[in-house]
């Protein structure tokens, strides 16, 4: 039962992951050399809003290096933060929903990402982009926001 179980949490993990949005990444910075394995850095990424056209949200992010960050095993820190901009004239949709999450990746091998949440603020005209760090044991209030006038 317990080998089941697993499998399926992991085969639901993997259609998540396969599910989410994922960012360019645009160059890193090292924070600290380290010895052995991969150096602790800070990188920044780029993503674009996939229901509008002309905003683009870039990310810093800490990650986490050592042996455990060169093999993919490390957690990140609940460490970044969000710009996001509008590179062209934007024309927002009729139908637009006040909360959806337009982007997602994993800082460590299971249960941890970072997750940014577009909401809609109708009487500003203004998209609100939310990035919260996420546990499925327990969350984390470290957040960045960023917002995009539509006018």
């Amino acid at each position: 039962m317990g080998r089941s179980l697993l499998l399926a949490l992991l085969l639901v993990l993997s259609l998540a992951v396969a599910g989410t949005l994922r960012a360019e990444e645009i160059d890193c910075v090292t924070t600290e050399w380290k010895l052995v394995g991969a150096n602790h850095k800070v990188c920044v990424s780029a993503f674009e809003d996939p229901d509008i056209p002309c905003v683009t949200c870039y990310m810093s992010q800490a990650r986490t290096g050592g042996l455990s960050g060169a093999v993919g095993l490390a957690e990140d820190p609940s460490e970044f933060s969000l710009d996001c901009r509008q590179t062209c004239p934007i024309t927002l949709p009729d139908k637009l929903p006040r909360k959806k999450k337009v982007f997602s990746e994993g800082t460590s091998a299971l249960f941890k990402d970072t997750q940014v949440t577009r909401l809609f603020d109708p009487k500003r005209k203004a998209l609100v982009y939310l990035a919260v760090s996420r546990k499925i044991v327990s969350g984390s209030p470290k957040n960045s926001i960023s917002t995009v006038v539509a006018r």
